[in-house]
């Protein structure tokens, strides 16, 4: 059957539409691209695990290519159009910087691969993500630590890494807390990169500066703060981090401590595997941006430290969230996760 110049024309623009918008031409087995920039730390690396896990457990993924490594805006520049050269299906990307890696997933839209953000957002409305709500995050710690601090007095800011779109959201949550409790003040303000070393060494630092302080936010660089102020025999002053398997034993061994810890779970990584494959099954939610709503448990009442004992899991490594898993969006077992073996491995 021969068709008309103009049917055939409309056919080409009807895929140039579809392949736009990121949609699959073929079914699964799917090969599925990852571009994170940190490694090293327990929360980056759980992420990495939960895709490695979801991918392996929805039967529907061939093959991982992931790019895992320290690096800046251009160096997740480079990673995203190696896979793009590399010709995934989908690619998860957890953005170093939005703006400087825009020009990247907008040749991955024009590609036809499907783009999903993972743990924080982008500029482009086009691309469909999934994260914590980090502003959430920070508010609802940075209350309960003021109200710690009976509203007043001085607190160490610590916060994630310069330029992460994550830590720009914590600072508009942070912020919002502090607008409520005028009598709070910020004494000291750290990026700690989201590394635990630099995160340590900072609090030490600060500790032996002598300046007060009251209580300390941290953006998830919290077990190793605790560590830091019983080492050097500072005051044991309220703490707030994130459902690290580290911070929450301490939350409820430590004698005198009291802090509180807000979900923000690594498992996120899987969940973007679940929505990329949505989107790849056509089955994409009607809603580009999806949320994981965080919960605080603290230690300082009856209810509090139940949750933190049943949250307890000394079988993960200390860096790792124990929310590894996400209802709804991920299906593997704890075993697979702590496996960390994606499709093929």
């Amino acid at each position: 059957m021969r068709l008309a110049k103009t049917s055939v024309i409309s056919l080409l623009a009807g895929a140039a539409i579809l392949a736009s918008s990121g949609m699959a031409f073929a079914a699964g087995p799917y090969t599925i691209g990852v571009s994170n920039t940190v490694q090293g730390n327990g929360w980056r690396e759980e992420m990495i695990c939960a895709i490695k896990a979801q991918a392996l457990a929805s039967g529907e993924i061939a093959s991982l290519n992931i790019a895992h490594r320290n690096t800046d805006a251009a160096g997740q520049l480079e990673d995203i159009r190696n896979l793009i050269s590399a010709k995934v299906n989908a690619i998860i990307v957890n953005p170093s910087d939005p703006a400087g890696i825009a020009p990247a997933l907008q040749e991955a839209e024009a590609a036809g691969i499907t783009v999903v953000v993972v743990d924080q957002s982008v500029t482009d409305p086009n691309i469909y993500t999934i994260q914590n709500n980090q502003s959430d995050y920070a508010y609802l710690g940075a209350k309960w630590l003021f109200t710690q601090m009976g509203g007043k007095g001085g607190v160490v800011y610590m916060r994630g890494a310069a330029g992460a779109s994550a830590d720009t959201d914590r600072d508009a949550g942070f912020k919002k807390a502090l607008t409520e409790f005028p009598d709070v003040k910020v004494v000291s303000e750290t990026f700690t990169g989201w590394q635990q070393d630099q995160g340590k060494q900072q609090i030490l630092d600060f500790i032996a500066s002598g300046v007060p302080f009251d209580g300390i936010w941290t953006s998830g660089i919290d077990n190793v703060i605790v560590d830091a102020l019983t080492e050097s025999g500072a005051k044991l002053v309220p703490v707030v981090g994130a459902d690290n398997a580290g911070f929450v034993e301490q939350l409820n061994t430590v004698a005198g401590l009291s802090g509180a810890a807000v979900t923000n779970p690594g498992s996120v990584g899987g969940a973007g595997v679940t929505l990329a494959l949505q989107v790849l099954d056509g089955k994409a939610p009607a809603e580009k941006s999806n949320f994981v709503t965080p919960v605080l448990w603290e230690n300082v009442t009856p209810e509090g430290k139940a949750n933190l004992l049943a949250a307890a899991d000394p079988s993960l490594n200390k860096e790792w969230p124990v929310s590894i898993s996400i209802p709804n969006w991920t299906t593997y077992t704890k075993e697979q996760i702590i496996a960390c073996k994606g499709p093929g491995e």
